[in-house]
């Protein structure tokens, strides 16, 4: 899987409301209304991501959980990462 380019990872990033590259990963800060829906929104993630086996970094702060999206095989930011992004927005939504 081809790493993106600075340009198309920034690009792709106008379609993604609220993450940002920061180092070699798409990350994000989601808030939630407490610690219980924020451990919900990472359990609703699992399944998806043991289907694509491409798996984000995870930091649970109370009601606020951080992805980090990048395909460390890589050594940076690939389609999959995207992809992951999309899913976890779509997470949200559920």
């Amino acid at each position: 899987m081809p790493l993106l380019s600075r340009d198309q990872i920034e690009e792709r990033l106008l379609r993604l409301d609220g993450w940002r590259f920061e180092r070699d990963a798409i990350v994000k800060t989601f808030t939630f209304a407490g610690f219980p829906e924020a451990v919900a929104f990472v359990s609703r993630l699992v399944p998806g991501a043991e289907a694509a086996d491409h798996h984000p970094d995870v930091t649970v702060n109370y009601k606020r959980v951080t992805l980090a999206y990048s395909t460390h095989s890589e050594g940076g930011v690939t389609d999959k990462d995207f992809a992951g992004a999309t899913l976890a927005e779509e997470c949200t939504r559920t």
